[in-house]
């Protein structure tokens, strides 16, 4: 359960409810990239201020497995890694590379100074630091893991036990073992413990059983095709998790972790990704299927898994009861702004060829490419290549008339073909849908490319239009971090689109703010005045819903709550009472990236807030045939 993919007012709550199933000990994750989102510039406030989430756990009863990377997986943005390494030159991430262990030498010196006082030796609840993660299933360099193994030594209090978590066979014990620090497993505990006791042979390795990553069920990504993993009505993943964990605390009278309790959010455009020949992105929501749901509500798993606990743990405390959570009745959005809006793009950037998001200085969001053919140039035809393939998802615009869309969701994109004459407009918008956080070696023979060493987004390499290299580019960056250029509520800013869909011939749009470009759209609504005086913020936890929705985010009081999709399988976001306001609206903006399959004139986007998470899966109009 980690810190920073909950709000900071659920802290106590979420640790007191994993006291109340039985638990001891928190395994959290640290995200190294909102510690340090730029480099040299350290936030250890709100959400970041992992010492105080670990003064909570110690006041609720729990101790702390430390695990702070400086890889992380997690299924999120690069795992955990902030997207300035990518700017470091010769810099080589998880790997005995002298600029990243540099720079992660500065990281875990910074975070243990913040959390020095929270180590068992002082009085806090720190017992065990966890070296790098699962770093076998990666690569099999004894000198990168003693580096990490050593700098993490060097900042923490020689009483607190450092460990290793890795994969159940032997390559990947091999390659994440490390002498001096106690070797442990994740995955099935009976051949976990079972590789451990065959392939660890080295006494400085050998200790107490844990499995350090039982997997509850799992993760989702973004597809029309890609089904929401739940453990809700699947009897016999019930029955096997209940055998573990009597198998672990009964037979073997060892140690599990659950991963995940509870999962949380991919809040703003945090998720990471899978790369398989096609990136697949993980969705916003972390639900996991976990005991505690993304909202905190306690679940039937919840409960079974405190039945089992409780044989073995005595003096659980009751878990409090669930709350309800809050109906918004419909309330409209109307476009305010389009993405291409001067005021939105903000200062531009000329280069003869397109140059990444990260050599822009932005390390998440959107980014966009503009070409002009030019005057005295003669007219261009033939398919569009975008560098060395979609970094992620490319909405392909001439003359603000959309064309088509390059995804690297897709295995094998489709092509797409423009024209342009002379004055004509390209642009191309670039979606980050996230960085690869995961990459295995399969035991020497890889199945696909490693993309955590290869983290770049926006354009990588020239863009063509047949055999023609386009020079000249305008680029502007979307990180969306701040929507000033909103200003206040607002109104319709423009009018005309195309109601043509699939292939379209490029014409001219009536102007770059037409409703049919990705739009803002803006509203808000007021918590009913039955919801006011609630006593427990909870109570004012909803799910947002839009209808009509298509692909986007959606800001919440200046709050980025994530990505939707309409292709599933989430169908809203999870929206927690603390972003909200009792006594005033409640500003709501969506950033809907094509609204010309909203509507044709797109001119309203209603909104709710329901009391039950949606899922499910749409046809991707985008792409029907891909996979």
């Amino acid at each position: 359960m980690d810190p920073q993919r909950i709000p900071p007012e659920y802290w106590r709550d979420r640790l007191r409810k994993a006291r109340a199933m039985g638990l001891n000990t928190i395994f959290p994750y640290i995200y190294w990239h909102m510690l340090e989102p730029e480099q040299g510039k350290w936030d250890n406030t709100g959400w970041n201020n992992v010492s105080a989430y670990f003064r909570i756990a110690q006041e609720e009863g729990l101790y702390i497995a430390l695990r702070p990377g400086p890889y992380i997986c997690g299924e999120r943005e690069w795992g955990g890694f902030p997207y300035w390494l990518a700017n470091i030159p010769n810099l080589v991430v998880r790997s005995y590379n002298q600029p990243f262990l540099d720079a992660s030498r500065k990281y875990v010196e910074r975070l243990a100074k913040d959390v020095q006082s929270n180590q068992i030796s002082r009085g806090g609840n720190i017992i065990m630091v966890q070296v790098e993660n699962e770093y076998g299933s990666y690569g099999n360099d004894p000198k990168y893991t003693a580096a990490v193994r050593d700098i993490l030594a060097a900042n923490f209090d020689n009483g607190t036990v450092l460990y290793t978590n890795d994969g159940t066979v032997d390559w990947t014990l091999e390659g994440g073992s490390v002498p001096g620090v106690l070797a442990e497993v994740d995955g099935d505990p009976r051949a976990g413990f079972a590789a451990l006791r065959q392939y660890i042979t080295d006494p400085s390795m050998k200790g107490p059983l844990l499995d350090g990553e039982y997997y509850t069920y799992g993760f989702d990504t973004w597809g029309a095709s890609s089904k929401h993993n739940t453990v809700v009505g699947n009897t016999g993943a019930v029955n096997t998790m209940v055998g573990d964990l009597n198998y672990v605390l009964g037979t073997e009278k060892a140690s599990i972790s659950l991963y995940m309790f509870h999962g949380g959010t991919n809040f703003a455009f945090w998720n990471g990704a899978l790369y398989q020949n096609q990136i697949k992105a993980f969705i916003t929501s972390y639900d996991y299927s976990a005991p505690l749901d993304e909202a905190g509500r306690t679940t039937d798993l919840y409960k079974t898994f405190r039945s089992t606990i409780s044989k073995y743990a005595k003096n659980i405390p009751e878990p409090p009861s669930n709350l309800p959570l809050l109906s918004i009745p419909d309330f409209d959005l109307k476009p305010v702004k389009s993405l291409f809006d001067p005021s939105v793009l903000g200062r531009k950037t000329t280069s003869q060829y397109p140059q990444t998001m990260e050599a822009l200085g932005q390390g998440y969001g959107y980014t966009l490419y503009t070409y002009t053919h030019p005057a005295t140039a003669s007219p261009l035809s033939g398919a569009l290549s975008q560098g060395d393939g979609p970094r992620d998802r490319v909405l392909i615009f001439v003359n603000f008339v959309r064309v088509g869309v390059l995804d690297a969701i897709y295995q094998r994109p489709p092509s797409v073909t423009i024209s342009l004459n002379p004055g004509d407009t390209l642009q191309l918008l670039v979606e980050n849908l996230g960085r690869v956080d995961y990459f295995s070696r399969d035991g020497g023979s890889p199945r696909y490319r490693n993309m955590v060493t290869d983290p770049w987004k926006g354009i990588r390499g020239n863009v063509s239009v047949g055999r023609t290299v386009l020079e000249n580019w305008d680029q502007y960056t979307l990180p969306l971090a701040n929507l000033g250029f909103l200003g206040g509520s607002g109104s319709g800013s423009g009018s005309g689109s195309s109601s043509e869909r699939g292939e379209r011939k490029p014409r001219r749009a009536t102007a770059a703010n037409s409703t049919s470009m990705p739009h803002f759209y803006r509203g808000s609504f007021s918590i009913p005045d039955a919801k006011k005086a609630v006593k427990d913020i909870a109570e004012l936890d909803t799910y947002l819903f839009i209808p009509a929705g298509v692909k986007g985010s959606v800001f919440v009081n200046g709050f980025n709550l994530g990505r939707y999709w309409r292709i599933g399988p989430q169908q809203s976001l999870y929206l927690p009472g603390p972003l909200l306001k009792r006594d005033a609206p409640n500003d709501v903006v969506v950033l809907e990236l094509e609204p010309d399959r909203v509507n044709p004139d797109a001119t309203v986007l209603k909104v709710r807030g329901e009391t039950e998470r949606r899922w499910g899966n749409n046809v991707d109009e985008d792409c029907q045939s891909c996979t």
